[in-house]
């Protein structure tokens, strides 16, 4: 098996104790989903002139985290899927920088934003935890 290809092994890795056969029994993937929904049913009521702005950054970050992990997993090496990873991760911090600013102009209350600032805390970690498990697990496979 080349090293980076360990999905085209006859089994799927073990992140933990869960065997892991898709982008969709990932946590990060499913909490990222989750987040996206939430993040559509916060900018539902923004005002119509919000639509092409603040509403549109907002749904384009917060889909953009699932989408960008489920397309490393569908790339062939480690090394590609790490950097989805990142660009996950980069748009999760974009997705919080939008909430804040939408406190901070008015346009919904902190306390409406503050659970999905919460989770994004907790999905960070979570991408980066995998980040480095696959860094780990791509060194020793150089070895």
């Amino acid at each position: 098996m080349v090293s980076g290809e360990w999905w085209k092994s006859r089994s799927a890795p073990r992140f933990g104790i869960m065997q892991i056969n898709d982008y969709r029994d990932l946590e990060v993937w499913r909490r990222s989903r989750s987040l996206a929904k939430a993040a559509y049913l916060l900018t539902k009521p923004f005002p119509k002139e919000e639509l092409f702005a603040m509403t549109s950054q907002i749904r384009r970050a917060a889909t953009s985290i699932p989408a960008n992990i489920a397309e490393g997993w569908g790339r062939h090496y480690t090394a590609e899927f790490i950097q989805f990873l990142r660009k996950a991760n980069g748009s999760r911090t974009e997705l919080e920088t939008h909430l804040t600013i939408c406190v901070d102009v008015g346009l919904c209350r902190e306390e409406a934003v503050q659970p999905l600032l919460a989770e994004l805390q907790i999905l960070g970690k979570q991408i980066l935890a995998l980040e480095r498990s696959l860094e780990k697990r791509r060194a020793a496979n150089r070895e």
